[in-house]
């Protein structure tokens, strides 16, 4: 029946099912093209408005297809796996400051002392509160830690070279960008964890060699590798044999297909890989304008496929995602963006540079959003974790409220920010 959504592979049959999904598509484009400049000077974030979208649609009956991602599983992981993948490229590349680990020490913390204590902290409370086996709390911890590189962007650094990367800005979108990676080595626990006769003992020590040590050392040679030839593919071989350069846009995408697909052949960790190829190439020939132009066509790329997957997350949830959800979850959920995540943000950064203003600033903007959802799906794809559907809607339920509640903060915390670095600036003078 028209009045329902269709089932995968489903849609040719029905005649106005194409171009009515073409006329959505098309909608939401328009929409990633004008809302950010139309919301930005108001507390509301363009992606809330998209999960909106989605949930009408979906709520009024039209012939879409089916949007839980469980009955879609191949379809939800690699959507959700292009998506951050071209998001970290972006957010390598409009990164000005220079690695260094002094230079880079917040966001370095953030990504791995702050990660493993909210992985530890979510998994315990999942597991005391919720009722959750050991291996879906190691899950959830490993799914809702990290922060997003792909909704954050309100809380980011500007565009190269447009100077816009205070200690409050950089520091989110470093940590964006390294706990992607980073927090894959607990979703492999999880994953290894799963089979009843799995113990501790008997799975960590594998566990430590191979996905810890070697996937994360992997992904950091062939990120930077990778990035260091295509820096010269990309800046030296034109100057020899006259590539001509109009097109270079594209070749964003070729730096995150590249170093991720080559990471993944070796079983590195691609997302650590393609975030830092990107870090290098942004480092060579830094003030080149062929940085912006890589940057904003992967930045345009990036807002399609968010606005896509945010209409499919409003449908789900008007398909009933968060129906499983219990108290106990929603108490998880609200106690980690709430509580966990500021606490173990705040003590994280306590020796580093940042003001105490700023490590509030920092550790209360931990935004969960699209990296969350591929989590959950590469690892419900690889093992048969109890209750898949209570570990969705958690999830579901955590990225939105994050999404409502950290894009209406956002422009009035920002500015504040801005403010303070103003005011700082006129009494140094």
């Amino acid at each position: 029946p028209l009045h329902s959504p269709c089932k995968q592979g489903q849609f040719i049959s029905q005649p106005f099912m194409y171009p009515l999904i073409l006329c959505i598509v098309g909608i939401a484009i328009l929409g990633v093209a004008w809302l950010p400049s139309l919301v930005k000077k108001f507390p509301l974030s363009y992606p809330i408005l998209f999960v909106g979208l989605g949930a009408l649609l979906y709520a009024a009956g039209l012939p879409l297809p089916d949007p839980n991602p469980l009955a879609s599983p191949t379809l939800s992981t690699h959507l959700t796996e292009l998506c951050v993948i071209i998001a970290l490229t972006g957010t390598g590349l409009k990164i000005d400051r220079p690695f260094a680990l002094k230079t880079w020490r917040i966001p370095l913390l953030l990504a791995t002392l702050g990660m493993v204590l909210t992985i530890a902290l979510v998994a315990l409370t999942g597991w005391l509160l919720a009722g959750l086996s050991g291996a879906a709390a190691v899950l959830l911890g490993a799914v809702l830690a990290p922060t997003d590189p792909v909704l954050a962007g309100d809380v980011q650094v500007g565009g190269p070279g447009e100077g816009k990367e205070d200690a409050v800005r950089f520091s989110l979108t470093g940590e964006a960008g390294l706990n992607d990676g980073l927090a894959f080595p607990f979703v492999y626990l999880a994953i290894a964890l799963v089979p009843a006769a799995a113990t501790w003992a008997g799975e960590v020590p594998h566990w430590l060699l191979k996905d810890v040590l070697y996937r994360v050392v992997v992904g950091l040679a062939a990120g930077w590798i990778s990035g260091k030839v295509l820096a010269y593919l990309i800046f030296g071989l034109p100057k020899k044999i006259s590539i001509n350069s109009r097109s270079y846009g594209f070749v964003a995408v070729a730096i995150t297909l590249v170093s991720y697909g080559l990471t993944e052949l070796a079983e590195g960790y691609g997302f650590l890989a393609v975030f830092v190829a990107a870090v290098a190439i942004r480092g060579y020939e830094r003030t080149h304008h062929y940085h912006r132009e890589m940057h904003d066509f992967s930045d345009q790329i990036e807002r399609v496929l968010i606005a896509i997957l945010l209409v499919l997350f409003g449908g789900a949830i008007a398909h009933g995602l968060l129906k499983p959800l219990t108290w106990e979850g929603a108490a998880l959920g609200l106690l980690l963006l709430g509580v966990i995540r500021p606490l173990v943000g705040w003590l994280t950064l306590g020796g580093s540079r940042a003001t105490p203003r700023q490590r509030w600033v920092i550790a209360g903007f931990g935004i969960r959003g699209i990296g969350s959802f591929f989590y959950l799906a590469f690892a419900l794809k690889k093992a048969n974790f109890p209750n898949p559907e209570s570990l969705w809607a958690i999830t579901g339920f955590v990225v939105l409220v994050s999404v409502a509640v950290h894009g209406i903060l956002a422009t009035p915390v920002m500015n504040w920010v801005d403010r303070e670095k103003s005011r700082v600036k006129r009494a140094e003078r």
